[in-house]
């Protein structure tokens, strides 16, 4: 299915919407079929669902593959506010396996933008309430005149690779946050003034210690915990030893393909980027990486 993002419905539309509620950070899903599955809500109006919103938004519409029209919102309902019958509500690193792809990217759109429009309700410079601009998504100060847009947090993520003599490893750390015995390749957020590639140089030698080379563009992904947009990377090892930056990771070491440990989710760029590892970038000093991640 394709997405076209609008701030206003164009109307005409004959199928009914699709809602992205969410409760918290939990979205509300109906099952489909059975426990495995499910899928969203879908009325002309929020309160047809029996549901009280605190704020709703025009997310924008999709096609199906019939070439239907299909309206899409997201909205917030209350901490405390009691669920109809039938529906339930989960965060969206659980809803992954019971989503299709297509609603589950709008999900993590859809979550970003109830975010910012509970937390940009008055203006960050002078104080006033802001008004939504009618052709975009932004707030106007008609105080002050600012304008402001949902904010996203770039970061990047990278795996780096240590060839020696036919050998191919990944370096692979374990944050103090992660679930026991996981480990990931590293991510770091972007600074002021830094390129992308910067970034990767910097995180890398401040996490673990050592320098890389080589670095390509790998693929993007939306990660919307809660405003993040991770720029994935790989990088061949150019020089130095392992030192942990030990107020972050308790552990990082250089894993062989066959020896690696308990790994992220499938839907995550850090996976894909092990996947990528495992398949193609065991005996290649750089590789043609072209992969758009599109998933949350």
């Amino acid at each position: 299915m394709n997405f076209i993002s609008l701030t206003a419905p164009q109307g005409g539309g004959s199928e009914l919407p699709y809602w992205f509620v969410f409760q918290g950070d939990r979205l509300l899903m109906l099952p489909d079929g059975n426990d495995a599955k499910a899928t969203l809500p879908r009325a002309d109006d929020i309160t047809g669902l029996g549901l009280a919103p605190l704020r709703s938004l025009y997310l924008g519409h999709l096609h199906d593959d019939d070439d239907r029209r299909i309206d899409c919102y997201c909205a917030e309902i209350a901490a405390d506010a009691p669920l109809p019958q039938g529906v339930i509500a989960e965060g969206l690193r659980e809803a992954y396996l019971r989503l299709d792809e297509a609603l589950y990217g709008l999900a993590g759109r859809a979550v970003q933008i109830v975010a910012w429009d509970r937390t940009n309700q008055f203006c960050s410079q002078c104080g006033a309430p802001v008004e939504s601009l009618p052709n975009e998504r932004a707030r106007r100060c008609p105080s002050c005149g600012l304008v402001s847009y949902p904010r996203i947090s770039p970061a990047i993520i990278i795996a780096v690779v240590k060839r020696t003599d036919g050998d191919a490893r990944i370096l692979l750390a374990r944050n103090h946050r992660f679930p026991t015995g996981r480990y990931s390749v590293l991510a770091g957020y972007v600074e002021p003034g830094e390129t992308l590639e910067e970034c990767a140089q910097r995180e890398v030698c401040e996490e673990i210690g050592i320098d890389i080379t080589n670095i390509r563009y790998f693929g993007s992904q939306p990660w919307p915990f809660p405003n993040s947009l991770m720029i994935g990377f790989t990088a061949d090892y150019a020089s130095g030893e392992i030192t942990l930056e030990e107020s972050e990771l308790a552990d990082a070491q250089w894993f062989a393909p066959d020896e690696l440990p308990n790994l992220p989710p499938p839907m995550t760029i850090a996976r894909k980027l092990i996947n990528w590892f495992i398949t193609d970038g065991q005996g290649r000093e750089s590789a043609n990486l072209t992969t758009v991640t599109r998933t949350l």
